[in-house]
């Protein structure tokens, strides 16, 4: 057993999410986590809602409510959503607790105290018709570099450099395309220099990362610069150092307080956990975490977070940066093992706009579709290596000819024979040639499904799952066991190696498909939790704050990752449809939500 860290990115809580964004962070980390679980590890998986910045701010400017009070209120929703989808987190919380600001601070802390912090006079953005800061995100303009004509001030998504806005070619306000003014002001910046050796050796150590990740954060080392992690704000965590921390116009930005949410939620489990330090056995590299393993999952625009800033605060504040330093008293701390990005879902051809209405919300899909059927077209034809158009049709198809048709089917007529003619799970006699074949393919996906989940290969892993069930369609169609009245002995033994093949084949789905294995595992006469889900629990800040939602559960019960006999003699009834049919008339019906505009 080894001590696993799942870090999923942290969803922005200015808005409901669509499927998207779960198609990028939510469901390969949970496809992941189950499997790694079932196979005997210990993970760790955290993650929450994002609450800092100026879109929270300029969101709640629009609907005339605090901050906090925005945050609240998607907070909430994410939580009830990602809940829905059955993702199943030891803690889903949020980064305006208590825990998170101290942890913030405490890495602040250590860097400055490292000299790998430093201030600097720097022009900022002024919006002339309101007089307030107008933050690098939302200032828009050509990219100096590639030319690209819409590139935020602090970075372009086309070429992937960090930018300052000051350098954009025609930089103007997102907001309400003004032209900015720009002003001296004073900021603490983070000297990533400083880090572009040490990160350039730890890049060169890591195996089996996805080339275009490895390679994009490769080329990033070429023009680190010193980044702003200061900001003209109202809202964020106070900078802690004197003359800063009482100040109301200074905060800390969110890109650095974000990242660092990956500690502090883990540091939050483990003190609700009981155990306040056990949060190192996936953290410190020079004690009980020394051979854990953290993989990060996020979307491909998340890269340069989580494979050059959050690995250089935590060098940082190790002390392993070009200035050296001192651990501080978290110790030295773990690198990423592997940055897990995946890339852009389009819909219906064009990209994801909650303004043009080319969305739909998880809160709406799962109102209208079961969760499974959303996993199940994530993992098998989502954005893993490329980028992936998500369409009604498609959806239609994979759900009805291939989880209904497919392995529905299966389920339905293997379980439905055996109870109408035995009333129970029937015993093996005589094995055939057929039998054993059909047997052994179904124990040997264990090692094949479980080897491509744990080398981030989801969609090979599910295609080859399902290669497994359309063997054992196969077997029971060449069988026919509905043929063998006269011979009940045959009859039962086919039947019986239809089941063991159904009963292998939902452990290997069950990391893709945990609400319907838990259905067929009872359909098999199974009791008791097969597939673990997470619950929403209210909790209080341990800190003194409000109280807030998070996700959490035991995952400790379940299914192992192994074929089990099953059990002749088990009682089974008359099974239901594990999944829907959907009607061809969806595909119209949900073209037409759709804004027409190109």
């Amino acid at each position: 057993m080894s001590h696993v860290l799942a870090a999923v990115a942290w969803p922005y809580a200015n808005g409901p999410r669509h499927i998207g964004h779960v198609s990028g962070f939510g469901v390969p980390s949970d496809v992941f986590s189950r499997y790694m679980r079932m196979a005997g590890h210990d993970v760790l998986m955290v993650s929450g809602t994002d609450e800092h910045g100026t879109p929270i701010q300029v969101q709640a400017d629009k609907e005339g409510v605090t901050p906090r009070e925005l945050a609240d209120r998607y907070n909430r929703v994410i939580v009830e959503d990602l809940h829905g989808l059955g993702l199943a987190y030891d803690l889903f919380t949020r980064t305006t607790t208590g825990n998170h600001y101290a942890v913030v601070q405490q890495l602040f802390e250590g860097l400055y105290r490292n000299g790998y912090i430093v201030p600097k006079v720097t022009m900022g953005a002024i919006s002339p018709s309101t007089g307030r800061t107008l933050p690098d995100r939302y200032i828009e303009g050509t990219c100096p570099i590639c030319g690209y004509d819409s590139a935020r001030g602090d970075q372009c998504d086309n070429c992937g450099n960090q930018l300052d806005p000051i350098d954009l070619v025609n930089p103007r306000s997102k907001i309400n395309g003004e032209t900015p003014r720009f002003v001296e002001t004073e900021h603490f910046f983070l000297d990533l220099p400083a880090f572009a050796q040490a990160l350039g050796k730890w890049l060169d150590t890591r195996e089996g990362w996805r080339p275009n990740v490895l390679r994009f954060s490769k080329n990033l080392l070429d023009d680190l610069q010193p980044r702003a992690i200061t900001r003209d704000l109202e809202w964020g965590v106070p900078i802690p150092l004197e003359g800063w921390r009482d100040r109301s116009d200074k905060r800390i930005y969110v890109w650095f307080d974000a990242v660092i949410g990956y500690l502090s939620a883990s540091i939050e489990w483990a003190r609700r956990s009981g155990d306040p330090e056990a949060w190192r056995r996936w953290w410190e590299a020079d004690g009980a975490g020394k051979d854990a393993r953290g993989y990060y999952f996020m979307g491909k625009d998340n890269i340069v977070f989580h494979s050059v800033i959050w690995p250089s605060l935590l060098l940082g504040y190790s002390g392993e940066g070009d200035r050296g330093g001192e651990p501080g008293d978290l110790g030295r701390l773990n690198l990423p093992t592997e940055v897990v990005s995946s890339e852009f879902l389009t819909m219906e051809g064009r990209k994801f706009s909650s303004s043009r209405q080319v969305v739909i919300y998880v809160r709406d899909f799962l109102d209208r579709y079961d969760a499974d059927a959303l996993r199940y077209f994530i993992a098998v034809a989502g954005p893993e290596s490329q980028d992936t158009d998500f369409t009604w049709a498609e959806f239609l198809r994979r759900n009805n000819d291939e989880l209904v048709a497919g392995w529905g089917n299966l389920v339905n007529r293997s379980v439905s024979m055996a109870a109408k003619n035995f009333g129970a799970i029937p015993p093996a006699g005589p094995l055939t040639d057929e039998d054993r074949a059909l047997l052994e393919t179904a124990k040997a996906g264990f090692a094949q499904v479980g080897g491509l989940i744990e080398k981030h290969r989801q969609k090979q892993a599910i295609s080859e799952a399902m290669r497994v069930v359309g063997e054992a369609n196969k077997y029971l169609s060449d069988q026919a066991p509905w043929k063998m009245k006269d011979d009940p002995e045959r009859m039962g033994t086919v039947l019986h190696v239809a089941l063991q093949a159904v009963s292998d084949c939902n452990t290997l789905l069950t990391p893709f498909l945990p609400h319907s294995a838990q259905r067929v595992h009872e359909l098999l006469g199974g009791t008791g939790v097969h597939a673990p889900m997470p619950s929403i629990v209210e909790v209080e800040d341990l800190d003194g704050g409000p109280s807030y939602p998070i996700l959490t559960g035991d995952y400790t019960v379940g299914a192992r990752w192994e074929s089990v006999p099953i059990e002749a003699g088990r009682s089974l009834a008359t099974p239901k449809p594990v999944f829907r049919k959907l009607d061809p008339s969806i595909v119209d019906e949900e073209l037409a939500r759709l804004d027409p505009r190109e």
